[in-house]
């Protein structure tokens, strides 16, 4: 009985291969293995001239920059600053310590539009002395609540329990669950709890593509939408407004103009 002929050798010299499920290269056309399918590891001959032919961005992947990363994406994912491809996991600033990272000023200047507005609308002494009665009031409910919150926060398990920072998080206006409580990271950019976050609430993030609407992580006490490139320990130890370990945070799509939430009370009722 004759053998069934089945499969093909590999089209590389010194490899031969009999391979059931063989690649054909589309650029020479020749039939390889799984080792040796890609065009360097065959060393294809027509990878310039069928370079030429294909589409702008077919077939095309985009490799991070971030030093040693072997990450790709299928659509580029720039840095606005030093304009370099990253992958998902290093698109923010503070992650591929990008070269035209900016050390966090004291207040940022729409900060500084956000504090004066707030100056303004206060009209004499008895307004201040119960924004610091709040505040001092704000700072004990969180350690009470502190203790609520580890027992049933969801987050990364593997974070050293020094390092965990835990919030009641205020979902989008509009989602089902009103919020959930979380712990991040300290030492983590404001634009990694976003991300982290989304994906513990199975919320749409699109920040990393040029949409109207961007998710932003917002203080509770000011409305302020917090910057990407800043990190959780800066606004833990901010003179003005800080964030407190066993606070509330609120979770909102923003568009790219907009600067801070109007009504923030909204949320909690």
């Amino acid at each position: 009985m004759a053998e069934l002929e089945l499969g093909q050798h590999c089209g590389v010299a010194d490899c031969r291969q009999l391979d059931f499920l063989p690649f054909v290269c589309d650029g020479c056309s020749g039939v390889f293995c799984l080792q040796h399918r890609s065009r360097d590891a065959h060393g294809c001959s027509e990878v310039n001239i069928r370079n030429n032919s294909v589409k702008p961005d077919q077939h095309r992947s985009y490799p991070c920059s971030y030093k040693d990363c072997n990450g790709k994406e299928l659509l580029p994912v720039l840095c606005p600053y030093c304009e370099k491809h990253f992958c998902l996991r290093h698109r923010h600033q503070s992650d591929h310590e990008c070269e035209k990272l900016d050390t966090p000023k004291p207040r940022m200047a729409a900060t500084q539009q956000l504090v004066k507005r707030i100056t303004d609308s206060k009209k004499n002494e008895e307004a201040k002395s119960k924004k610091c009665k709040g505040a001092k009031n704000s700072e004990t409910a969180a350690k009470v609540a502190l203790m609520k919150l580890k027992m049933h926060a969801c987050g990364d398990k593997s974070l050293p329990q020094t390092e965990r920072i835990y919030f009641q998080v205020f979902l989008p206006k509009g989602n089902k669950e009103k919020s959930r409580p979380m712990f991040f990271c300290n030492k983590w950019s404001i634009g990694k709890v976003v991300d982290f976050a989304a994906s513990l609430a199975s919320l749409k993030n699109d920040n990393n593509k040029s949409t109207s609407q961007k998710l932003r992580l917002c203080h509770t006490a000011s409305g302020e939408a917090l910057p990407f490139e800043h990190t959780l320990e800066t606004w833990l130890s901010d003179k003005d407004y800080p964030l407190y370990n066993g606070g509330n945070i609120i979770l909102e799509y923003l568009d790219n103009d907009v600067l801070f939430i109007e009504d923030t009370e909204s949320y909690f009722s």
